[in-house]
């Protein structure tokens, strides 16, 4: 493990390979799983406040589901999630010729919303375990993925380079330079 600030970096995010394939997966982890995105406490007020924007980027039954549900729900682990239709997809989902993508990001290329995504989503395959005094930064490994693994190969691109823009996002520049010089240290030392 790489200690970087206040984190903990799973040596994977430097040695596993990753780029995601839409074409074989059809962005199944939106669709997959027993509970929505984790999101953070600001995120939750954040897709309150442009959830009327965004109800036209939405199926039918995702603006039925969030009318219910609301824009954010606390799942079993007692995590504040993004809620599912009917136990299925992210309600913030959209489909486009059978491939799932996410309609808040939509959104903001199209310049309706300032808010990306959540940080979860755009971070993934990294996930991030929060403790009292550090942040767990690991690589999330889904066989649903096993095509993004292989696409990483042939592309030669490991995991914290494919996630760079949500590392930076999350941590800041600094902190990605930083994990740029230990992964390069460490390709020194092998």
């Amino acid at each position: 493990m790489l200690e970087i600030e206040n984190t903990v970096v799973s040596f994977e995010l430097i040695r596993s390979h990753f780029v995601c394939d839409l074409n074989v997966c059809h962005g199944a982890c939106c669709v997959s799983g027993d509970s929505g995105a984790p999101l953070e406490l600001e995120e939750s007020r954040i897709l309150e406040e442009i959830f009327p924007v965004l109800r036209r980027y939405l199926s039918e039954e995702s603006v039925s589901t969030i009318e219910t549900l609301g824009t954010s729900v606390i799942d079993i682990e007692q995590d504040t999630v993004t809620p599912l239709n009917n136990g299925k997809e992210c309600a913030y989902t959209y489909f486009d010729h059978g491939i799932a993508f996410c309609a808040i990001e939509k959104a903001y290329n199209e310049g309706a919303v300032l808010f990306r995504k959540p940080v979860s989503c755009h971070l993934y395959p990294v996930r991030i375990k929060k403790y009292h005094q550090f942040d767990a930064v690991n690589y999330d490994v889904w066989d649903i993925c096993h095509a993004a693994t292989l696409k990483g190969k042939q592309m030669n691109v490991v995991v914290y380079q494919f996630t760079r823009d949500a590392l930076e996002r999350k941590y800041g520049k600094q902190w990605f330079a930083e994990l740029i010089e230990a992964a390069k240290n460490l390709s020194l030392e092998s």
